[in-house]
């Protein structure tokens, strides 16, 4: 299916629109950038009675990550042009509490490591969120196009690469393995090696008195 089904006779009442980009910056590191804005269709009052007109934001987020080759944020900035309430503006900055995690696994506790609850803003996480994926369509994607570029294969080793198995396309044994990566056909992923049992010890003679 290309397109969804025509929907029934409908109002439009809310908007959101999520922009994010990708830069490899002339130091060589990478500008991961996302926005948000949530926009109303009607006048829109808060309970504080501050109005938003149709177009006007009620949520307007920003946020840079700037990243290194291996994805690990260097540094991490954040404003908030429009939120509902004043107060909303100091969840911005525990948005630096990112800088030295890594896009990978555990990247969304991270996020609620560095600014979850009410130390930050539902938005703001969503968004972080949603900009660790860029990274990768960003950095390693980048990197790989490259080697195509030289004639170098795209993966090298015993590792797959980092969306292998994630996804019906990417699956192990799928068709397109098959046709793009067959040295991973079937692949499993090695169990973790166990940290070796310490000895017990074993208590001093006792010396008699």
């Amino acid at each position: 299916m290309n397109a969804l089904p025509a929907p029934v006779p409908r109002q439009q009442i809310h908007t959101r629109q999520v922009t994010t980009h990708g830069y490899l910056r002339g130091d060589g590191l990478w500008d991961i950038e996302g926005e948000l804005a949530d926009t109303k269709s009607y006048l829109y009052r808060n309970p504080d009675g501050l109005e938003r007109v149709p177009g006007n934001p009620v949520h307007h987020m920003k946020i840079r990550l700037t990243m290194d080759d291996a994805m690990t944020v260097q540094e991490a900035v954040s404003c908030m042009p429009s939120t509902p309430f004043p107060e909303c503006q100091g969840a911005a900055e525990p948005v630096s509490g990112m800088v030295g995690v890594t896009v990978g696994p555990g990247w969304r506790k991270a996020i609620d490591k560095a600014m979850g609850d009410i130390r930050g803003c539902t938005h703001l996480r969503e968004l972080l969120a949603a900009m660790g994926t860029v990274a990768i369509q960003t950095i390693p994607n980048y990197r790989n196009q490259l080697k195509r570029l030289r004639g170098e294969p795209v993966w090298t080793g015993d590792k797959p690469g980092h969306q292998m198995g994630k996804c019906l396309g990417w699956d192990f044994n799928g068709p397109v393995m098959a046709r793009v990566a067959p040295a991973f056909v079937g692949w499993i992923k090695p169990l973790p090696v166990p940290e070796p049992t310490p000895a017990p010890s074993t208590p001093a003679p006792s010396t008699p008195t």
